[in-house]
């Protein structure tokens, strides 16, 4: 200490050394690198990232992956790359009636993937296991280092714990209790509307903000809130559960109270019903979801301007509190509804509010779940493994 100010530490070479393999690391996350644009990057020395690149190396991190495609005199220089193959994660889209699982690489790259209906009984949290257990054979994988899980209903943001969650089966906490109890990885459990709002803001519609919403429009309604690149879960998991947001008017027959009685999918089925649309929905599909691509295919605006004001309902709630600037309609129904529903949308909320806010469709629909689960593998092993690195 000096004239009563704190002086700051210079780091140890162990310390620096470590900072800057991490730095490396998750720069060449993104795609291989050369060292002359490593160097660029970091700031560090040529000499600073040939032994960098050594090191990790040696650490079974790093390896050449190839050439950088530059035409000029000499041999081109190496473009160094993470070893893909250094751990193996999985992720699991698990809904109320259905399964997917993909198994990948570090980086993410897909090995196999696999998807089936599921009943609500004894076998289903079996038939989850043995869908993941194959998946996993397909892929030659045998261990699994991380699995991220995307889930409807509370996900206690602490424990990782599913909370009780009415018209959730209950089937759903028997898997994450026998993962835990039979993989030795590392379970990452999200709610699925946050996993699917990190894949839209790493993939998707929302890659140029760092604030939004996503508001899901799947079988059921939720939203989840991405807040300065973060995402903000509440004290108990619950930020973004919408479809327990009261509405005006009574309890509709069957489908109850609440934002979800109005823009879930049994509740959009309804209303196409009123319009007399039909149309057939594919394999795990929402029914709404095919509904409402053959309204916008056919331009029947009648019901788009309908499902708009319902939709609205739920996107002006979230602007008036948390003013997000974009909300992204995700889900199989928001992708399905795509520009002409995101439009509705944010005219009705132009007339009802003077918050300024951007409505996009979702790029990614129900497959952002997966996707976002799979981030979360990926990142956690990642986590894990580079930090392993940068100890030492």
């Amino acid at each position: 200490m000096k004239d009563g100010k704190d002086q700051a530490m210079p780091a140890s070479p162990s310390a620096a050394r470590a900072i800057n393999d991490r730095e490396a690391l998750l720069l060449l996350r993104d795609g291989p690198l050369t060292a002359g644009q490593l160097t660029r990057l970091t700031g560090l020395s040529r000499p600073t990232i040939a032994d960098l690149v050594r090191r990790l190396g040696d650490a079974g991190l790093v390896t050449v992956v190839g050439e950088a495609d530059v035409r000029r005199r000499g041999p081109n220089a190496q473009l160094y790359g993470i070893v893909r193959d250094r751990a193996q994660v999985a992720a699991l889209d698990i809904r109320t009636h259905s399964v997917a699982v993909v198994v990948a690489d570090l980086l993410g790259t897909v090995l196999a993937e696999a998807s089936t209906p599921v009943h609500p009984s004894a076998s289903a949290v079996d038939l989850t296991l043995d869908l993941l257990a194959a998946t996993a054979r397909e892929a030659g994988v045998s261990t699994l280092h991380s699995i991220g899980i995307g889930v409807p209903g509370l996900v206690d943001p602490a424990t990782g714990d599913l909370g009780r969650t009415p018209g959730l089966p209950p089937w759903h906490s028997g898997v994450l209790d026998a993962l835990r109890a039979t993989l030795p990885g590392r379970l990452i459990v999200e709610n699925e509307t946050s996993v699917a709002a990190l894949a839209e803001h790493r993939a998707g519609h929302a890659r140029d903000r760092d604030t939004f919403a996503l508001l899901w429009l799947g079988h059921g309604t939720g939203a989840s809130l991405v807040l300065g690149g973060t995402l903000h879960r509440g004290a108990s998991g619950g930020a973004g559960e919408l479809g327990f947001l009261p509405v005006p008017g009574p309890p509709r027959p069957g489908l109850g109270g609440g934002f979800h009685a109005l823009a879930s999918s049994a509740a959009i089925v309804g209303l196409a019903a009123e319009h007399g649309l039909v149309a057939t929905a594919a394999p795990h599909e929402p029914p709404a979801a095919a509904l409402v691509r053959e309204a916008v295919s056919t331009a029947a605006d009648d019901f788009l301007d309908a499902l708009a004001d319902r939709v609205a309902v739920g996107a002006a709630s979230i602007a008036a509190v948390l003013d997000p600037g974009c909300v992204v309609l995700g889900g199989e129904i928001g992708r399905a509804g795509g520009v002409p529903l995101a439009t509705g949308v944010a005219a009705r909320l132009a007339a009802l509010s003077p918050i300024p806010t951007i409505v996009r469709p979702s790029a990614l629909g129900g497959a952002a779940v997966l996707r976002g689960a799979l981030l979360t593998a990926c990142e956690a092993a990642q986590d894990d493994l580079f930090g392993a690195a940068a100890r030492g």
